[in-house]
């Protein structure tokens, strides 16, 4: 299995938001062009071969980090526990 690169080389991560079991995070970046980004990933602790992106938002552009922050609220359940 191939370890997936984080959003660090999407850009710059500005937060990172782990869920409390620790197999799912959310990284919130910022793109050299100043707008930001977010993507969601599983670790994979079967294996511990690293980090897999699960929603593949990280194509989608923001203006702010605060409008990165509330799409993710929206699209991924976990964050609303």
């Amino acid at each position: 299995m191939t370890m997936h690169r984080r959003s660090k080389e999407l850009g710059t991560v500005v937060r990172s938001i782990n869920e409390d079991g620790g197999a799912l995070c959310v990284d919130l970046f910022q793109r050299s062009d100043g707008t930001f980004g977010y993507e969601e990933y599983r670790h994979d602790v079967e294996t511990g071969e690293g980090w897999f992106p699960i929603g593949f938002y990280y194509e989608t552009k923001f203006e702010t980090l605060d409008a990165a922050l509330e799409a993710a609220h929206a699209s991924v359940k976990w964050l609303h526990r």
